[in-house]
């Protein structure tokens, strides 16, 4: 990429600190903005800031495993392509049940060969349609980093909500894009979320 062209984003998505650093330090200085999360509920937040151009992601990591975080970014954005690097599998083609455009085997690999991988996804964007999105109500339950983690009633998966406020809330399920309604009745002095629910 020339210094002058065009900074496409893209998203590291793994549980492994050095593997994100490492892997940030070496697409920022082939010039790309780079954003990194620890797993798939960090890279759903991730996602609602600022959609990425290309996402890279593995497949083992906790709270959200990689399989359960490309199935939410193919339903929602289907046209982000996806490379996978992880040590589930092994061979170079893309595994049946990976959601992805490209797949590499952690140590099994060449940089050059990811780099060109990635020119290649991010100038030829996959083409896939987008599903539609269904309403349905939802119940909740209280998490530990600071948002709401609601469990949609429609295909009963849990997902972060960031930004709440007392009264009436809407979001969309991270999973199966319903629209979910629920309501927060009232908050500790700390500012815990007490009980919502439901319409």
């Amino acid at each position: 990429m020339s210094p002058n062209s065009f900074r496409y984003r893209i998203l590291i998505v793994d549980d492994e600190a050095p593997l994100r650093e490492v892997g940030k330090m070496l697409l920022e200085a082939q010039g790309y903005e780079v954003l990194c999360a620890e797993d798939g509920f960090e890279g759903l937040a991730a996602l609602k800031e600022a959609l990425p151009d290309l996402i890279i992601s593995d497949l083992r990591m906790p709270n959200m495993n990689g399989f359960e975080f490309l199935s939410v970014v193919r339903r929602r954005f289907p046209i982000i392509p996806v490379i996978v690097i992880s040590g589930e599998f092994s061979g170079v083609s893309v595994p049946e049940s990976v959601l992805a455009d490209a797949f590499f085997s952690k140590g099994a690999y060449r940089t050059p060969e990811l780099f060109e991988r990635i020119c290649d996804l991010v100038h030829e964007l996959p083409t896939r349609p987008k599903t539609g999105r269904p309403s349905q109500a939802a119940v909740w339950v209280k998490n530990n980093k600071g948002t709401v983690a609601v469990t949609c009633s429609e295909c009963l998966r849990t997902f972060p909500v960031a930004h709440v406020e007392r009264g009436e809330n809407e979001a969309e399920c991270d999973f199966c894009s319903c629209v979910v309604r629920f309501e927060i009745i009232g908050e500790t002095a700390a500012g815990k979320v007490l009980p919502i629910s439901p319409n």
